[in-house]
């Protein structure tokens, strides 16, 4: 665990040594930022709150699990939120590189909810920052969101038609993912002067798209040039049908449509050892009738069935039938084989006219970014916001990652691993001490350790109670074992006790006599022999 805290504290004092170097970097490149977010400070005065009834979800400026950074926080579960910033100046999405990027961290993780940034229109667009909700008009919406089936990194531009004057979402299809661990991640979208579209997760290239291609959104921001004609109306005579039954065919005379599918099987046997009287099912013996039965109301009462026991040793009980088989003179019902249809057309389409909404596109039409804001429905709190960047330059970008996320990440990575490795050792140590215990615990049941069992339960129950003793018991039931081995080895066997068997009744007094001078002396020779080995026994203890 001290390793553990160390590592941690190193990855957390290089955070420290990056922002440093990190803020030497961008005063050196030049600063081409058009908004930076780092809720260093308090929001309040930069950021409005939204004044709407159902955004009761509460705004905190909060520090980022483990770190001295703060962010914007989400604090309440199952709540919708929204909050937005006017920016000084409107970013101009037509001219050069755009970046937009931000940091999230789902501190709680995301099971239902979004984390995703609006991108919203000057306000002559009409929307009030202290009116701020979903309706509010959007150039672009970014991010996490992850819902059931839902689980992507939004990216949704919403376009005017140049013809309906009408704002259509035009979403990115097939998306990246949702990172689904509970560190700060960030979100990079780069919109080029080629139209080219690429979305960054953790400075890793995820997607890379076309805003003019039909292939990268639904629907595409071109129209196709052409369009089914609404006016156009299938022929009555129009035959869809590839395949018709063939009128010329005849049912075969032998073919018996009442020929049942199955049939009884005549060749079958009843197998050996069947009890015909058995039934399958007996009344439970140990079933007996409730005391609050009444049999007025609950009817009459019935024991419950159990499986005939008889039954499972037998290949069968009750009456036996022969089983059924396939009828191989089963033909179903007749019908007329189907041939080509000779008047067959295809499957009918309207024609195509020309698109009366169609129009050539060289560039998407990007509205400004006056304001950037979170508008979100969410079951989990702990969602962070972090680091908001508008930038007209990748590298600046780039830097913002490698200065202030990466160390952020890899210090979080760090502590992450060092929790899993102590979370771990733990578990592990905890799970083989539980096995030393239960094997220490038939131990004491062995019979040569019966004089030192309660000794050695008591040492157990013991290290229970403080596993830190562990060690110092299975030191100590050691040595106890030891010396009983010791004891077992060198100690010898007790003196055999001489079998004296009856003398015949004829020479019992001649033999009563020699009988007892022999077994004295059987005696001291035992008595001889094993004497020695208790003494060496004494002096190895």
């Amino acid at each position: 665990m001290r390793r553990a805290r160390v590592t941690v504290g190193l990855a957390l004092f290089s955070v420290v040594l990056a922002v440093i170097s990190f803020a030497q970097q961008l005063r050196a490149t030049g600063d081409k930022t058009i908004l930076f977010e780092s809720f260093d400070e308090p929001f309040e005065g930069r950021w409005i709150v939204s004044e709407k009834d159902e955004y009761k979800g509460v705004w905190k400026h909060s520090k980022s699990e483990g770190h001295e950074d703060f962010g914007l926080l989400v604090s309440e579960k199952a709540r919708k939120y929204a909050i937005v910033r006017e920016l000084e100046n409107e970013a101009d999405l037509k001219e050069g590189t755009t970046v937009l990027q931000f940091e999230t961290r789902l501190q709680n993780g995301l099971e239902c909810g979004g984390a995703y940034l609006k991108y919203l229109r000057p306000q002559e667009a009409g929307w009030v920052a202290k009116e701020f909700d979903n309706d509010s008009p959007y150039s672009i919406m970014f991010g996490p969101d992850k819902c059931g089936g839902t689980n992507k990194v939004h990216f949704i531009l919403k376009h005017k038609n140049p013809k309906s004057g009408e704002y259509v979402e035009h979403h990115l299809k097939f998306p990246p993912s949702v990172p689904s661990d509970k560190l700060t991640h960030v979100y990079t979208a780069i919109l080029k002067p080629d139209n080219e579209l690429r979305i960054l997760v953790d400075g890793e290239e995820k997607k890379k798209a076309n805003f003019l291609s039909s292939e990268d959104f639904e629907p595409s921001l071109i129209p196709a040039k052409t369009i089914p004609d609404p006016d156009d109306k299938k022929p009555e005579d129009w035959d869809e049908r590839s395949k018709i039954p063939d009128s010329n065919a005849v049912k075969p005379d032998d073919w018996d449509e009442d020929a049942p599918m199955e049939i009884e099987d005549v060749d079958a046997v009843k197998p050996e050892g069947w009890l015909d009287d058995e039934p399958e099912e007996i009344d439970e013996p140990e079933a007996s009738k409730p005391e609050d039965w009444d049999d007025e109301e609950d009817g009459e009462w019935e024991a419950p069935k159990i499986q005939n026991p008889k039954c499972e040793s037998a290949p069968g009980c009750g009456e036996w039938k022969r089983p059924m088989k396939s009828n191989p003179a089963y033909k179903g019902k007749w019908r007329a084989p189907l041939i080509d249809n000779p008047s067959y057309k295809g499957i009918w389409k309207p024609q195509e006219i020309a698109n009366p909404d169609y129009f050539e596109l060289e560039k998407p039409d990007f509205e400004p970014i006056a304001a950037v804001g979170i508008e979100i429905w969410t079951m989990q709190d702990g969602i962070l916001f972090d680091n908001i960047l508008i930038a007209k330059d990748e590298a600046e970008a780039a830097l913002h990652r490698e200065g202030l996320w990466k160390p952020k990440f890899d210090a979080e990575k760090e502590k992450q691993k060092a929790e899993e490795a102590a979370a771990t050792g733990s578990d592990g140590l905890a799970g083989i001490q539980k096995k030393v215990f239960d094997l220490l615990y038939k131990v004491a049941d062995i019979p040569f350790l019966k004089d030192h069992k309660d000794k050695i339960i008591e040492l157990v129950e013991k290290a229970e109670k403080q596993p830190n003793l562990t060690i110092g018991v299975l030191v100590s039931i050691a040595v106890v074992i030891l010396t009983v081995f010791v004891k077992i080895i060198f100690g010898g066997k007790k003196a055999a006790k001489v079998e004296k068997k009856p003398a015949p009744a004829a020479a019992a007094t001649e033999a009563s006599s020699k009988e007892e001078s022999s077994g004295e002396k059987e005696e001291k020779d035992e008595s001889t022999s094993t004497a020695a080995p208790r003494r060496r026994t004494t002096r190895r203890e």
